[in-house]
């Protein structure tokens, strides 16, 4: 039996997976298709890297793999993963619970994650794509074949090549068809915490425009999500943090034919059973002036604009005399203005892609059911999150099962030294020469 670890993907699941293991006494290997680890990391939160987030909770994510939630994050948790980076010297400012660098740099994650791999003697293979894995039958041996030297071979493989979203940093799907070699059913990817295309051809004109507001996501006629926060209208449809937030279900709606829309309320603070008496009062007080008058003050200019036009009006006209009929559609406009999503941005706009291999098919410590020492972390498995950390967390924490279970089944079959010392010296000049 081979005593190395190959850890396939150097993501952020993949760079925890191969510390973890290795940390645990195995010799890993690291391989990455991109020129460096880490490409999709430095983007992550704008930049700032939100690397996670001090309410967790299973609430926060979807997909089959949620079964395992208790489990993992009770292994290696927010708790864990403060005192893995802060424990190497990162500072760490809380934000109501959102947790970032104190530098407000994402290269701070980036750069402690490169210091440990080299610390633990990790060899890293950059610009190694791996075009094929396979598996003696006998022996159990795994080796990876990639295009850029001759294969080599390892006694436990964790795939963490990530979904298919960012396909430009290299999650293109790959990992998928290595998983599917193997027998793997891939449970269907669609883009997640992504924007939603809407009908319409007055979209261009509110571009641009930032405002809270309360959506509510329907499929078909039935509500299925409402969150409030930043609102961003695009020249194409609806952005921002609560889009994303559902954008995930409005994707698989979609991908099934259903229909899916969004009704937007511009006037989220406005208690509903004040509505009627403000609109009264505000008809009685200031009646007499023009609509593009008669609005200002009440929202955003440019969605003041919009509503006087789809609610048949014109900016002229005088809000007093308008029909009853006019003045109910346009109170109405503010607090139910619906849309109609035909479409989700693509994956190389989204930030995470939800599906991914089931978790019926794995282990709680993420070990294939199909093959032995054959482990998966990251968003290859049937797992995502919302916004705000949640996404990053699970990579830290699925990498760190993936990687200390591999350890541990690897040492436990075939005992050998841990890596410590000399002999991580030694693995990390193998590196240097080969690469």
């Amino acid at each position: 039996m081979e005593n190395k670890i190959a850890v396939i993907g150097g993501g952020a699941a993949g760079m925890m997976a191969a510390i973890q293991a290795a940390q645990a006494g195995a010799c890993v290997d690291l391989y990455e298709r991109n020129d460096r680890v880490g490409k999709k990391l430095p983007a992550t939160g704008n930049g700032r890297c939100n690397f996670s987030n001090r309410v967790m909770n299973r609430d926060a994510y979807y997909g089959s793999a949620v079964s395992f939630y208790e489990k993992l994050y009770r292994q290696f948790g927010v708790a864990e993963t403060i005192d893995f980076f802060s424990q190497r010297g990162m500072l760490i400012k809380d934000r109501d619970g959102y947790l970032y660098p104190l530098s407000g740099q994402a290269s701070t994650v980036l750069d402690i994650l490169r210091f440990s791999l080299a610390e633990y003697g990790v060899r890293v293979h950059t610009e190694h794509k791996a075009a094929a894995l396979l598996r003696e039958q006998k022996t159990g041996v795994f080796s990876v074949v990639c295009q850029e030297d001759a294969k080599r071979s390892y006694g436990a493989v964790i795939l963490a090549c990530g979904g298919m979203a960012a396909p430009k940093t290299g999650s293109d799907g790959n990992g998928y068809e290595l998983a599917k070699a193997f027998g793997h059913h891939v449970v269907k990817v669609v883009p997640a915490l992504v924007q939603l295309r809407c009908t319409g051809d007055f979209w261009k004109s509110v571009a641009g425009v930032r405002i809270e507001a309360g959506l509510t996501l329907l499929i078909g006629r039935k509500k299925r999500a409402f969150v409030r926060g930043e609102l961003q209208l695009t020249e194409y449809g609806i952005s921002g943090i609560p889009v994303f937030q559902f954008s995930r279900e409005a994707a698989y709606a979609l991908s099934n034919g259903q229909q899916v829309s969004v009704e937007i309320d511009f006037l989220p603070d406005m208690d509903p059973l004040e509505e009627r008496r403000f609109w009264e009062r505000r008809f009685r007080l200031l009646g007499e002036r023009p609509l593009e008058q008669f609005l200002t003050g009440l929202s955003n200019k440019k969605i003041n604009q919009l509503i006087i036009r789809q609610a048949g009006c014109r900016p002229v006209d005088t809000a007093g005399t308008l029909p009853g009929a006019k003045k109910e559609k346009l109170a109405a406009l503010y607090r139910h203005f619906m849309t109609v999503v035909c479409k989700t941005n693509g994956f190389d706009q989204a930030q995470v892609s939800a599906g991914g291999i089931p978790a019926g098919e794995l282990t709680n410590r993420l070990e294939s059911k199909l093959v032995p020492r054959l482990f998966f972390a990251g968003e290859m498995i049937d797992m995502d999150g919302i916004c705000g950390g949640y996404n990053l967390q699970w990579a830290w924490t699925s990498g760190a099962a993936a990687g200390r279970a591999a350890a541990e089944a690897l040492l436990r079959e075939s005992p050998v030294k841990k890596a410590q010392g000399p002999e991580r010296k030694r693995h990390q000049d193998d590196q240097d020469q080969s690469d």
